[in-house]
């Protein structure tokens, strides 16, 4: 980097915290800074020249988890720890409602649906049969049911006439949310730095040494909001997880509000601009899925458009008009990580899918781990 007096004076001198990420958290902890350090200088380093990850790749969930994903997370945590990331994901959602407000995320409550497929009828069964107890267990943090049994009204084929509603889900742009991040950073004069990859890092004691290959400059705090490519960083307790998304062109008559959850979430649809969002499929191949390399699989594309012509939109023309990936931060547990990696250096990541939901407060917490 051939940088000049100003250059080096104005973004890398007397740098108190360096952020890398701007997605969801990298922002959110840059702005929780912000309010604790006011005259702070605070950097954020992104490697690509828009958020990279899933923060602008997702499908726009507001959700916390679906009936058959919190009853699989039952499964392999405590009751305990599901509610209290549920709790978390809850949180997260109206910290990011409060931060930006609706209108600025065009957020629609039009409510969550989980269908099945008409093969999946023991897990049908199963979903109806713990339904009571899930709710019972949500209960003191919803203060009322959150599943219900509603009958098909969209015209989908091939599945339970049944779906599992849930009132409190919500869908939101997620362009227009980072959108309004970036502004709000911008405007509480948070230095973002785009097309920047961090090669390396030192914590010296009284500083961190950051390298952006052959350039370096010192930091006092460093922060990593990276999520699914933190696998390095974190010894392998995150994989990255790629999903897939298509979205189709305009459909006329569209009469389908909501967003879907399919397969234990393994595949989720919602409208937006009169189109259909799906992405999914990973569960068709893990090995390749779990990859940081963006792009498209012929398996998964192919499983896609079959839902679209055979569940989704039986009795709709449509045309894809644009696919695309996003890279999730995964684990062995559905915990994010919030933790110290070293005296001066933090990180803030494997959010589990659920970044929308959760992104906002893992920022804060990132950031008030200071």
């Amino acid at each position: 980097m051939d940088l000049s007096y100003w250059e080096l004076k104005n973004w890398f001198t007397n740098v108190d915290y360096t952020i890398v990420g701007s997605g969801i958290v990298g922002l959110h902890a840059a702005l929780r800074l912000r309010e604790r350090f006011p005259d702070s200088k605070i950097l954020v380093l992104e490697k690509g020249f828009l958020p990279q990850g899933a923060s602008t790749k997702n499908a726009g969930f507001a959700c916390f988890g679906s009936l058959s994903e919190i009853i699989d997370d039952l499964r392999t945590h405590t009751e305990e720890e599901v509610v209290q990331l549920i709790q978390k994901r809850w949180q997260g959602l109206q910290l990011l409602r409060n931060k930006l407000g609706d209108a600025a995320i065009d957020f629609k409550p039009h409510g969550g649906y989980e269908l099945f497929l008409e093969g999946d009828q023991d897990v049908f069964q199963d979903c109806m049969g713990k339904l009571p107890f899930v709710n019972d267990v949500l209960k003191p943090l919803f203060k009322t049911d959150v599943f219900a049994k509603e009958i098909d009204r969209f015209g989908f084929k091939g599945i339970h006439e049944y779906l599992i509603f849930n009132p409190f889900e919500a869908q939101i742009d997620t362009g227009k949310m980072m959108h309004a991040l970036l502004k709000e950073a911008i405007a509480k004069n948070i230095l973002i730095l785009n097309t920047r990859t961090v090669t390396d890092f030192l914590d010296a004691g009284n500083q961190v040494t950051v390298a952006l290959g052959s350039f370096s400059f010192s930091t006092k705090k460093l922060f990593f909001a990276t999520n699914g490519f933190a696998q390095k960083l974190t010894q392998n307790a995150v994989q990255p997880a790629r999903a897939q998304v298509v979205i189709t062109e305009p459909i006329v008559d569209l009469d389908i509000k909501g967003t879907f959850h399919l397969d234990r979430g393994y595949y989720y649809f919602r409208n937006i601009d009169n189109r259909i969002l799906l992405g999914g499929g990973r569960n068709l191949d893990f090995a390749t899925e779990n990859t940081t390399e963006f792009g498209q699989t012929e398996i998964v594309q192919k499983k896609l458009e079959q839902l679209l012509k055979e569940v989704i939109l039986p009795n709709h023309d449509f045309k894809i008009a644009h696919s695309w990936s996003g890279i999730m931060g995964i684990g062995t547990t559905k915990n994010p990580i919030v933790s110290a990696l070293s005296d001066n250096v933090y990180c803030g990541v494997r959010l589990g899918g659920m970044g929308v939901a959760i992104g906002s407060l893992i920022g804060t917490e990132l950031a008030d781990l200071l």
